[in-house]
């Protein structure tokens, strides 16, 4: 096919995609792990992968892979991103980069046939399960299984708000395979990992890049807060007698965006993202209330800074308000860099296409935050609109998404035919 016809093959699946899950009268999509609408869209990506001569497995965790073994016995360059999203949100966050590493793939592999003696690896795409953490929590958790940062049986008991498994949503659609694929246990071995993503930010869009090479991800420290006070009538009981566990957490989701102020402008992003409050009744002062925050900064100091700020917080509220709050559970790393060898190669393809291009950081976990603490990994932005995302605005012009699938084949051929593995 010629470019223009390779463009608009990507462009008309990227339509009919993009329709899985769609909230009516937006541009953006519902489509949490493990829903109807994730289980239909599977199953069209799966007749996609097949179409092209891929062969589709799932692993024990739902981990969709499409593979193509060109070299028989060969280990595999995996390339993918995530399907799964945030309830209403943008159609372009993850599932852009899977569609992107499915076309990649399927170019790369008309070249491969066509030239053999190019091929030094396999080619698989995946579509990671549960990355957005929207639906059942840890995020992430598709890859932490393959890595082995998160244990098969915890992540299939973790539980979403309405007691459902997530063995038992994944069974519900069809989704949950027998037997690992790659990772321990698998009869395959991950060569080499490439990602593309938007970039959910707007400094490249600001600056003019098309293509940025992402070198590392921020510093961050999330928390699972348990706030308990008392339970009393909202009406009858004296002011004075209150233990209310919405005040304390109320304090801390204000803590949290007063911290940022004790830090230069961008050196701390900081955020509240989700309230359980017990019994949530309109004359019932709160019990307890469960409380996800995190901490984010390019600057590890920072991050331990703003911590102790939060701590001293934490100790007055429970004082002057006479709640408790427990940290259920907590997560925190350092700037975590990229392999320096691999912003190198997706400069070299950058360069050798003509695209503009810039070293960037990432704020956002991503899958290849994992694959890179295990094999050589290379990650890759196309700009969005604004900086939106998480959000049914969310969008990236279709030039950008067509320069990214460029970029994306170049790596992709490269680590096929051996760059990055001695």
């Amino acid at each position: 096919m010629t470019d223009q016809q390779l463009n608009e093959t990507f462009l008309a699946d990227w339509a009919i995609h993009s329709r899985f899950g769609a909230v009516e009268g937006t541009n953006g999509v519902d489509r949490q792990a493990a829903s109807a609408a994730d289980g239909e869209q599977r199953k069209w990506f799966q007749e996609l992968l097949e179409s092209r001569g891929f062969t589709v497995r799932r692993d024990e965790v739902g981990n969709q892979f499409g593979l193509l073994e060109l070299v028989p016995g060969a280990p595999y360059v995996l390339t993918g991103s995530h399907m799964d999203s945030q309830p209403t949100a943008g159609r372009f966050d993850g599932a852009y980069g899977v569609m992107a590493s499915a076309h990649a793939c399927f170019r790369i592999a008309d070249e491969l046939r066509a030239n053999p003696e190019q091929a030094r690896f396999n080619l698989a795409v995946v579509n990671w399960f549960n990355e957005e953490g929207a639906r059942f929590k840890p995020s992430l958790m598709g890859s932490s299984v393959v890595t082995g940062k998160l244990a098969l049986e915890e992540a299939l008991a973790t539980e979403d708000p309405k007691g459902i498994t997530v063995r038992d949503a994944l069974d519900a659609i069809g989704e949950r395979g027998a037997s690992p694929v790659f990772g321990e246990g698998g009869d395959l071995e991950v060569a080499s990992y490439a990602e593309i993503h938007v970039q959910q930010g707007r400094s490249m869009e600001e600056d003019g890049v098309t293509i940025g090479l992402v070198n590392a991800t921020w510093a961050a420290h999330k928390y699972d807060f348990r706030v308990k006070g008392e339970q009393a009538h909202s009406g009858s009981t004296l002011m004075a007698d209150r233990r209310d566990a919405l005040l304390g957490a109320a304090r801390l989701v204000v803590a949290a965006r007063e911290l940022v102020d004790a830090f230069e402008p961008e050196a701390l992003h900081t955020a509240c993202g989700e309230l359980t409050v017990y019994p949530n009744s309109p004359v019932v002062v709160a019990s307890e209330v469960r409380l996800l925050l995190d901490l984010r900064s390019p600057s590890a100091e920072v991050i331990r800074e703003a911590h102790e700020k939060l701590m001293a917080v934490i100790e007055r509220v429970q004082i002057e308000d006479r709640v408790e709050i427990e940290i259920v559970a907590e997560h925190s790393w350092d700037q975590n860099p990229y392999q320096e060898e691999g912003v190198a190669l997706a400069r070299e393809v950058a360069e050798s296409l003509g695209l503009t291009h810039d070293r960037v950081m990432t704020v956002a976990g991503h899958d290849s935050t994992n694959m890179k603490d295990l094999v050589p990994t290379v990650m890759l932005f196309v700009p969005s609109v604004d900086g939106v995302s998480h959000n049914l605005n969310e969008f990236t012009r279709d030039e950008d998404l067509l320069a990214g699938i460029d970029q994306l084949s170049g790596v992709v051929g490269k680590l096929a035919g051996g760059a990055l593995v001695a």
